[in-house]
């Protein structure tokens, strides 16, 4: 879109999404605005991208003069919480460490939406100019789309803990179990859950996964409830 070239995306939010997103947009060639803090709408910008919390979304929206195009980066929210104006949002499906450089983005989702064709246009320039791969997610799929990116992402790093501190009851190091973990995540990309599942469960062996439940329950009892549900779900998964 010519915006991006004609008049600076204003972002707001300073934190590391906003931050981020401001140096990788910069990186390739847009100009931008910010990021600024909460409650700035910045100046002459035809489009606001705010990076704020989702709960702060909408008094952000509203401190924004109407006839610009307003989005956001949350990817469990719908674009309500921006009306009035017209509205998009950019929500890319990557995890944004601190001081992260500019092609953190690169290669990575996104999903994306617009109130209207323009708006919507907006969103998936920026996607591609980030280098992004966008795939539009409607309102009522947005709550359904975050979660599954929390199972991928928060709850995957929460079972490598629990993996980490059982194993350092038998004197392994973390560093140990990283080839294991990469070679999971590149065969469940590769072939699909179903295919890509090894392991004493899918081979019925279930001697070995009761001492492996004994151990649990002896060295770390708080991940008893965790494993016996995993245990469950992963059985469900082998009789497909």
């Amino acid at each position: 879109m010519r915006e991006l070239d004609s008049s600076p995306l204003v972002i707001v939010g300073a934190g590391r999404l906003g931050t981020a997103l401001a140096a990788a947009l910069r990186a390739a060639g847009v100009p931008v605005e910010g990021p600024l803090g909460r409650g700035a709408e910045g100046s002459g910008a035809a489009a606001v991208l705010l990076c704020v919390p989702d709960a702060e979304i909408p008094a952000a929206a509203a401190a924004v003069v109407p006839g610009r195009l307003v989005g956001h980066c949350s990817g469990a929210t719908g674009l309500a919480p921006l009306a009035p104006h017209e509205a998009f949002s950019l929500h890319p499906l990557m995890t944004v460490p601190a001081g992260a450089g500019p092609r953190v983005f690169a290669g990575a989702g996104c999903a994306v939406a617009g109130s209207t064709p323009r708006a919507l246009a907006l969103a998936r320039a920026l996607a591609d100019r980030l280098g992004l791969r966008a795939t539009e997610v409607a309102d009522e799929d947005r709550a359904a789309y975050h979660a599954a990116a929390t199972i991928a992402a928060n709850f995957v790093t929460t079972l490598e803990g629990a993996a980490e501190r059982l194993a350092a009851t038998a004197g392994v190091e973390r560093a140990l179990l990283v080839p294991l973990v990469a070679a999971a995540v590149d065969n469940w990309a590769r072939l699909g859950a179903e295919d890509a599942l090894t392991g004493p469960i899918v081979r019925g062996d279930d001697e070995t996964v009761a001492r492996q439940r004994a151990a649990v329950q002896e060295r770390v009892p708080e991940l008893l409830e965790m494993w016996d549900a995993l245990v469950g779900a992963t059985r469900q998964l082998a009789a497909r």
